[in-house]
């Protein structure tokens, strides 16, 4: 095959970096977002889960599977989550009445009420911290560039790719540890 070329070593330790940056920023997200909501009792997961239901869209609430593929988590790392969440008031579950067997999940009263009225403003303004310094233009780019990757990566798992699961990987609070840790 030969020695790789100097442009597939920078191409290699640009991809590096770039995931890197990803996998700090994923956790960073984590750490942060949830000290930005933990006033409402609420984690980056529960935030994530909340923001979906909040959605137009689903005024009348998601099936489990949907809300799984939404938030491209595994249904089992969903199913905790949406426990707790019922546990302490913010989600009620009902048979699905297009399929008995399914499960549609709904914002209540009060999960509506800590959203809008507690959880948003912090949200916003964790936003606006996070995002100090970028422009409309950059963050329009950085949304185009992260869709465009999202893509890329959905091609790959919907042509088998081994999922996180398959591998073995962790689940969704916790991380895998990078291949490389420079960048």
């Amino acid at each position: 095959m030969g020695n790789p070329d100097t442009r597939e070593i920078v191409q290699m330790d640009l991809a590096n970096r770039i995931f890197f940056r990803l996998y700090q920023c994923a956790n960073m997200l984590h750490k942060t977002g949830t000290r930005a909501v933990e006033e409402q009792g609420l984690t980056t997961q529960q935030w994530a889960v909340l923001g979906a239901l909040s959605r137009p869209e689903a005024q009348d609430g998601m099936s489990v599977g949907d809300l799984a593929r939404y938030l491209m988590v595994s249904r089992q790392n969903l199913s905790g989550l949406l426990s707790r969440m019922e546990r302490d008031g913010h989600l009620a579950n009902a048979p699905d009445g297009r399929d008995r067997r399914s499960r549609r999940i709904t914002m209540t009263a009060s999960g509506r009420h800590v959203w809008l009225h507690e959880a948003q403003p912090n949200i916003r303004r964790y936003y606006a911290q996070a995002l100090a310094d970028f422009s409309v233009g950059d963050m329009a780019h950085t949304l185009h560039y992260l869709l465009k990757l999202l893509d890329n990566m959905q091609r790959l798992d919907q042509e088998g790719a081994p999922s996180a699961e398959e591998d073995g990987a962790l689940g969704e609070a916790e991380v895998a540890s990078p291949p490389h840790t420079h960048g």
